[in-house]
């Protein structure tokens, strides 16, 4: 692997993004600052990132593990709200955020009305009676929606921004939320937008959309609803066509990220191809510590195109 010299690389091909336009107009100072941070690095850098699995190990297993193989520490934390640990997801977020470090938070939603954990998010459910006022279903599902909406409302107390990544891989067959074809998830994506934004006032949430690697066309909500998107898998290499696909579906003028990963992208191979991904996050447990090796690890955190926690500019009002 080789060390590039200078900090940013400017990759072939100019990148105009969306400085300073999130879809909510009413967005926070921080998730301004965060959003700006972000489109000006794209094309330049790439932000490390890597998931939590607090559930199947200590909190911070992952974390210490990448500062032991490479003294280093990634930019993003990646949280879940899965089994509803809400007390200790926020605790973490705010601490991260403290640190200097980016938040971003997924949620293995259960089946609606009342499921929980990730083997209920593969359940099925009646999309169409779910999206229909005054059924049972639909009360049920807006009534979990706002409880997940009152807890980053704590975040949006402590004035931390959060790359918020719901209904993630909608394009693949797995979740209930991507079960019941593209007009219903668009329908689910915008309600929840607009519940969110409009009802509950979250103003520091920055919307990630997150397709599956079999992108699909047809499912996207609009520029009006989406800050940032982007796509997974956990098949090595710089991924390239898997970044164009996102591309062709939502232009050129906004961050794409490899929002999931197993085996970490090779810098130099992206640089070489034209994966412009402007963040990846390495999913947890074996994917982080068997599909990267420990010398791989640390030439990528010690790369200097690669962006990790320290440094990470402040973007605190405060």
């Amino acid at each position: 692997m080789k060390t590039n010299k200078g900090g940013n690389i400017n990759l072939e091909g100019k990148i105009n993004v969306k400085k300073n336009h999130l879809s909510n107009s009413n967005a926070s100072y921080e998730a301004k600052k965060l959003f700006e941070y972000i489109c000006g690095i794209y094309g330049n850098n790439i932000l490390s990132g890597q998931q939590e699995s607090d559930w199947k190990a200590p909190a911070n297993d992952e974390l210490d593990y990448i500062r032991e193989k490479t003294g280093k520490l990634p930019a993003i934390r990646g949280l879940d709200y899965i089994n509803e640990d809400y007390e200790g997801v926020n605790k973490r977020s705010i601490e991260w955020w403290e640190k200097g470090g980016i938040v971003s938070i997924c949620w293995h939603w259960g089946s609606p009305p009342n499921g929980i954990g990730y083997e209920s998010s593969k359940g099925t459910i009646n999309l169409e009676e779910a999206l229909t006022e005054g059924t049972d279903l639909y009360n049920g599902m807006i009534a979990k929606m706002d409880d997940v909406a009152k807890q980053l409302k704590k975040l949006q107390d402590a004035r931390v921004p959060i790359l918020w990544r719901p209904f993630h891989e909608f394009d693949g067959a797995w979740f209930w939320w991507g079960k019941g074809g593209s007009e219903q998830f668009i329908k689910l994506w915008r309600l929840m937008y607009d519940r969110y934004t409009k009802y509950h006032g979250l103003n520091h949430l920055i919307w990630v959309l997150g397709y599956s690697g079999k992108i699909k066309n047809g499912w996207y909500p609009g520029n009006d609803y989406v800050d940032i998107a982007g796509a997974d898998t956990y098949n090595s290499g710089p991924q390239t066509e898997l970044y164009q696909k996102v591309i062709d579906i939502v232009g050129k003028k906004m961050p794409v990220a490899f929002h999931e990963c197993g085996p970490i992208p090779n810098p130099d191979e992206m640089i070489e191809n034209g994966a412009k991904w402007v963040w990846f996050l390495t999913w947890h447990t074996i994917h982080i510590k068997e599909q990267n090796t420990p010398s791989y690890l640390k030439d990528i955190y010690n790369h200097e195109y690669v962006i990790t926690l320290d440094k990470v500019p402040n973007m605190k009002l405060r």
